[in-house]
């Protein structure tokens, strides 16, 4: 009896502690369009970067000889385009793309609105003035505009996209975490710290963001959906990567020229890759913000 009586103390706030993430956890569980698009997202990213070492392809060189071939052709399920390229394939190759701009874009998006809106809202006074108000001149400018002006100036590879669409898509973030920061400046447990010692750059990485990692998490996953969708904009446009790399938007605007002839399968497998992945992050936004709220109705 009096060895197990530590053994229970020692492993109550250990249990304590993470009640609130299991409320969490089985929250999102709970929530089936979250699971959903969690599944979905799964099997795209499979279709994308495994499907190639399944399905071999040559998406470098054309078959004009094969050119347009429907769908259900021996060789080819989705068909080929129109210079021989099997749609399958490239469906595959262009989704890699989308999502590694889309995927690193949208974090990229997150961590410098997240670092900026946490020291404009815990820094307060005339710096936060000065911060917000390249906030709300940068929100003022359509990010679509941008992109299209950097892209006829800057070669548009996969690195030059993704920190384009980064610099352009973390103003949203930047007032989220700084609302964020405005409440958590005041909360007892900072001012102790400053009270302790404890140096603005503590207080900002060690207490504000990580207390703020909700309303982070949750934006994320909205602004990789965002940045997906913005870079099949700028790439419909042609203005995407360059050939023979492709992504989804690139697709999409090769086969809407051919539209009138009835070569359904150079736009829908695109267009539905799109709606599928966006959706799929999305649910998994909606999902990841109840859970969070879960847990803070929790402590």
């Amino acid at each position: 009896m009096t060895v197990s009586a530590p053994l229970m103390t020692e492993q109550a706030p250990a249990a304590t502690a993470a009640g609130p993430y299991r409320r969490m956890l089985k929250s999102f569980l709970a929530n089936r369009l979250a699971l959903t698009g969690l599944v979905i997202l799964g099997l795209l990213l499979v279709f994308c970067f495994i499907g190639p070492l399944i399905h071999h392809t040559d998406q470098t060189h054309t078959r004009l000889a094969d050119a347009t071939l429907s769908p259900g052709t021996r060789g080819h399920l989705l068909g080929t385009d129109d210079v021989g390229r099997d749609v399958l394939g490239r469906l595959m190759v262009g989704g890699q793309t989308s999502l590694e701009i889309g995927i690193a874009a949208g974090l990229l998006a997150t961590l410098i609105g997240t670092v900026w809106g946490a020291i404009s809202g815990y820094a307060g006074g005339w710096i936060d003035s000065i911060m917000m108000r390249v906030v709300d001149a940068g929100i003022a400018i359509p990010a679509l505009f941008l992109l299209l002006v950097t892209a006829t100036i800057l070669r548009p590879t996969v690195p030059v996209q993704i920190l384009i669409i980064g610099c352009v898509s973390w103003l949203v973030p930047a007032r989220l975490v700084r609302a964020e920061a405005l409440s958590l400046r005041s909360r007892d447990y900072v001012q102790a710290m400053k009270a302790m010692g404890g140096g603005h750059r503590r207080a900002v990485f060690r207490h504000v963001i990580p207390n703020a990692i909700g309303t982070v998490v949750v934006n994320a996953t909205f602004q990789v959906a965002d940045a997906i969708l913005l870079i099949a904009y700028v790439s419909f446009l042609g203005l995407g990567v360059a050939p023979p790399k492709t992504d989804w938007g690139g697709m999409l605007s090769k086969g809407i020229s051919y539209t009138s002839e009835g070569y359904w399968w150079l736009i829908f497998p695109a267009g539905l890759a799109i709606v599928l992945v966006v959706c799929a992050f999305n649910c998994i936004g909606d999902g990841l913000r109840d859970a969070f709220e879960v847990r803070l109705q929790g402590r």
